[in-house]
């Protein structure tokens, strides 16, 4: 059956259904699914249109998360929400971006740093654009939004996909004072958590949050032996010299990966200093450390027919194992950025202070949120990831990110039919990024001490500034009928240079030296965009809401800061280079609370087509990292339903089940992946490039039915003590974790299962939990590379297909929690 008729027949029986009596599906769980004795739902807060409005009153497919069922789950990073949101998916990278983050069936390659995620991240209300902040750890959270789909109206580029929204908890009326303290079994990890909330006076408090964590295990095993590898100096190299051959010897990895450590801290002041003016102010530090930055790089399918590694000589398993090798000693006594042990790490640092103020002037209100940033990143990787005799690749880096950013917007609160909200937003960005790669078994002793052993070193900056205007006219025709109009216009600039300092003289020929012609690359390039969305609402009764939507979206253009200025490439200014992204489509749905507040229904049909879709390549016949543009579309059918029943106090059953068809709809020129031969529809083009058509192809992780299943039950025991229970289960159909289309990275579909347990007091004053995440301890991939080193024939007739190293998924963990209220 073709994806048009599958989506029509699939759209007309949930349309049939939906109007049956007893009907029992939805789109949007409000994730309260924790009733109180009373039964019924609970209503949950979103500010999916920069105001506060109920889940089921707000024309946005918006899922919303409360801060019970966050407690519940453990839900303390962008990683963890995957486990929840049936259609999202996370991918932790080694390097580059750091992470692919997919919505829908639609994300962002994590090779490039200069890429940004087209699912965006906001964390109370400020955009944090870094694919890095997947190592930011979220917790006393009030809630957690997803809103799908283009979303550039509110806020504002790069979320072309969707919206991650962190909301965090501000200080209350009443002293509070929390401890929290965890173990977790598999990885050996404790956790201690303390929060303390005061009233500085009737109108200003202070709340004060801090956690810490490490592992004493890992989540991964690394099962490798010792390794060798052996330098040949090209001072000595070649004319009857045989380089003197030096063998070093690499020691395996630490078996406990990640060993992750943790700190992190909030303060908020919170000052209400009259009944029309608020003014929250959040300072944030966190620090991440762990032992290796390609922790969960598995290879899990190998390229030769007999299933093992082309460069290990040892089989791909599709388990929670890795096989990589330290640096060695001798050559990290010098190496800029390495550990003394030779041993890979990442460091995480980050400083955040937000200032949000609110001012309600009659019938208009004012708001302003004042956002810095900075990051920095810090590693060695293991960058093949999988090390064999004489294979060794090792890199350092040093990456920081630094953002400001003011946001003004005026909003009007009128009786009558027609509001209105305007703003303006202003950010100016620097990216510094250092790179130091090691390869090839070279190194020169004409150097100086930090190059001997390094191929190439890099330096790159990127400057930006950004200008928004933005607003959106609400006009109400009827009292049930309202008709939206906005749009932002968006003007940005990006400066960017590119230089490697440092090239091994006998790699001149891979890498363009400084003093060559186009050395240095530098790029000054501007972008416009204008971006409209119209959305229609009806809403008959205070329980019903239809709505249908036009939106558009825009994401940046920018430059691949961490690329190669490849001797072989013709024009490295369009390597390091990419043009901006866009959406246009439609998004129709009807939000329903029935039953007397028991159960709610939603229903979403939506449709997206994409223009230059940003997709970062390695070209290894020219050596380059490229960034090519598709157009793609993706759309489908979301369904939730949310069920608390009075007739079973504290009983709450949740659901939900997704149809996306995700492709290309023109990619004629797209690269091949790694050994795809002639019969498989790969091409030479000029002898330098091999490319396929991948149109019509599906787009990478991107499963056509997702959906998930679950029940949540709190009870009383006796009058003294309450008792609770969760169980959780999330479906993904089989999707391919490479954006190329190679069969060997296909993932089959997979079932997790999470659980719970909590008995405490019944006012909260103390509870002790058992949270387990995929107790099926289920293996599966949300992204995939092809292992360097391996891989051979592309575009011929006899091609040996490259080994996949997927990005893991975390396996099962088993926590228990104390909580002591004071």
């Amino acid at each position: 059956m073709s994806s048009d008729r599958s989506l029509f027949l699939i759209s007309g029986i949930l349309g049939a259904v939906y109007v049956m009596p007893g009907a029992a599906f939805a789109q949007d769980v409000a994730g309260s699914q924790a009733q109180p004795a009373a039964g019924g739902l609970d209503e949950i807060v979103v500010t999916a249109r920069k105001k506060e409005e109920g889940v089921q009153d707000v024309p946005v497919a918006v899922t919303a998360y409360s801060e019970q069922l966050i407690l519940q789950r453990d839900i303390t990073s962008v990683e963890k929400i995957a486990a929840i949101a049936p259609n999202f998916n996370v991918g932790r990278a080694s390097n580059g971006s750091g992470a692919q983050l997919t919505l829908r069936g639609i994300g962002s390659s994590s090779t490039s740093i200069g890429i940004e995620q087209s699912v965006a991240v906001v964390v109370d209300g400020a955009y944090y654009g870094q694919g890095r902040v997947i190592n930011e750890g979220f917790f006393d959270l009030q809630r957690v939004e997803v809103l799908k789909g283009p979303q550039a109206l509110f806020f504002g580029k790069n979320a072309t996909a969707g919206v991650i929204s962190f909301t965090t908890n501000d200080p209350g009326p009443e002293r509070e004072f929390i401890t929290r303290a965890g173990y977790e079994f598999n990885a050996q990890q404790y956790r201690i958590e303390g929060i303390a909330s005061l009233p500085l006076s009737d109108n200003a408090g202070v709340r004060l949050a801090l956690r810490y964590s490490k592992m004493e295990g890992g989540l991964y095993d690394n099962i490798q032996t010792n390794r060798t590898y052996t330098t040949l100096d090209v001072v000595n190299l070649g004319a009857g010299g045989n380089g003197n051959p030096i063998v070093h010897t690499a020691t395996p990895v630490t078996s406990n990966q990640p060993g992750e450590e943790e700190f992190l801290s909030r303060i908020t002041f919170k000052v209400e200093p009259s009944e029309n003016l608020t003014i929250n102010v959040k300072g944030s530090y966190n620090y991440n450390r762990t032992a290796n930055s390609s922790w969960n790089y598995v290879p899990f399918a190998c390229g030769q027919a007999n299933g093992l590694s082309q460069l290990t000589g040892l089989p791909c398993v599709a388990d929670f194992v890795t096989r990589q090798n330290n640096m060695p000693t001798d050559i990290a006594a010098t190496f800029p950025l390495a550990r003394a042990d030779g041993a890979p790490f990442n460091r995480y640092e980050s400083v955040a202070f937000n200032a949000a103020v609110d001012y309600e002037a009659s019938n208009l209100v004012i708001s302003s949120i004042t956002n810095y940033q900075w990051n920095n990143n810090r590693f060695m990787c293991v960058c093949d990831f999988q090390t064999g005799n004489n294979s060794g690749t090792w890199a350092t880096e040093d990456t920081s990110w630094e953002a400001i950013s003011q946001e003004l917007r005026l909003r009007s609160e009128f009786d009558g039919p027609f509001n209105f909200m305007i703003g303006a937003l202003y950010q100016s960005t620097e990216r510094i990024f250092d790179q130091f790669i090691m390869f090839a078994g070279l190194r020169n002793s004409a150097a100086a001490p930090q190059n001997v052993f390094l191929a190439t070193t890099k330096n790159s900056f990127t400057d930006g500034e950004t200008f928004s205007l933005f607003g959106q006219v609400n006009f109400a025709i009827t009292p049930e009928l309202e008709l939206a109009v906005g749009g932002r216009y968006t003007n940005e600039t990006k400066d960017s240079f590119f230089t490697q300092p440092y090239n091994n003289p006998a790699l001149t020929f891979i890498f363009r030296d400084q003093s060559a012609p186009l050395g240095e690359v530098t790029a000054n390039q501007k972008f416009e965009d204008f971006a409209p969305e119209v959305t229609l609402s009806y809403k008959p009764t205070d329980d019903l809401l239809f709505f249908g939507a036009y939106k558009t979206g825009y994401k940046s253009g920018g430059f691949s800061n961490g690329g190669i200025n490849s001797a072989f490439s013709p024009d490295p200014f369009s390597d390091l280079t990419f043009e901006p992204e866009t959406v246009e489509g439609f998004e129709a749905g009807i939000k329903s609370t029935l039953a007397d507040n028991q159960l709610r229904l939603n229903l979403t049909l939506f449709t997206y087509d994409y223009s230059d879709l940003q997709i970062d390549f390695f070209n290894s016949p020219i050596f380059a990292f490229q960034t090519l543009t598709a157009d793609a579309r993706t759309r489908g059918v979301e369904i939730d339903f949310e069920y608390a029943p009075y007739a079973v106090k504290g009983l709450n059953l949740h659901g939900a089940i997704n149809y996306t068809d995700a492709e290309y709809t023109d990619f004629p020129q797209a690269p091949c992946f790694a050994g795809q031969t002639i019969a498989e529809g790969c091409t030479l083009v000029g002898g330098l490039s091999a490319r396929q058509d991948l149109t019509g192809a599906r787009l990478s992780v991107a499963p056509e039915w997702t959906g998930t299943l679950g029940a949540a039950y709190t009870t009383a025991v006796g009058t003294d003590f309450e008792f609770g229970a969760n169980i959780d289960a999330r479906y993904s159909d089989s999707y391919l974790a490479s954006g190329f289309g190679n069969p060997l990275s296909e993932q089959d579909s997979y079932i997790t299962l999470d659980a719970g347990m909590r008995f405490g007091a019944a006012d909260g004053n103390w509870q002790i939990a058992v949270i387990g995440k995929n107790l099926t301890n289920e293996f599966f991939v949300t992204g995939v590379v092809d292992g360097p080193s391996t891989g051979a024939g592309t575009g011929t007739a006899t091609g040996v297909r490259a080994d996949q190293l997927g990005f893991g998924n975390l396996p099962r963990t088993v926590m228990v929690e104390l909580t002591k209220r004071f």
